[in-house]
């Protein structure tokens, strides 16, 4: 019998998986009928590539920071421990492919940044001196291509 774990990416076969793409992680209703969606945001094959942290550290910070202008009730934008991916967190019943559309708008900004990296002082951010901006475009370039020639669909 497969064991099933109570955090649903780890139930996920990462084996079957094609990146990039955005999937349904969890959705969850309150009692009042208000519902929380958690997508994952993957951008590299889980096993096979890992992200640096700088270029994480400086996706989470823009994308962080810009999707909130193109999607309303953001919860959060946080990178996975794996480093291949990041969870996006939103109020509402949204489905995958709102999602990679927007997504893919912010990254498209993101892979041509040429301003200076938001919140990246000692006072604003806990480890200010770990950015790549550069990773971070070429990460972004990639996702955008990827999900722009194969879609978001992670079982290809």
């Amino acid at each position: 019998m497969e064991k099933t774990y109570n955090v649903d990416s780890f139930n996920l076969d990462h084996t079957k998986v094609t990146a990039p793409f955005v999937r349904l992680a969890a959705k969850k209703k309150g009692r009042n009928g208000d519902v929380v969606t958690k997508f994952d945001i993957r951008f590299t094959q889980p096993n096979k590539e890992f992200m640096p942290t700088g270029a994480i550290h400086t996706i989470e910070h823009l994308v962080a920071e810009y999707i909130r202008d193109e999607i309303k009730g953001v919860i959060d934008f946080s990178p996975m421990g794996c480093r291949t991916g990041f969870y996006f967190t939103i109020w509402g019943d949204h489905d995958e492919a709102y999602i990679a559309e927007h997504m893919v708008n912010v990254l498209k900004k993101v892979a041509v940044w040429d301003k200076p990296i938001p919140a990246t002082t000692e006072k604003e951010c806990g480890n200010y001196k770990d950015h790549d901006l550069e990773g971070a475009k070429a990460l972004a370039a990639r996702w955008v291509e990827g999900i722009e020639k194969t879609g978001w669909n992670c079982y290809k």
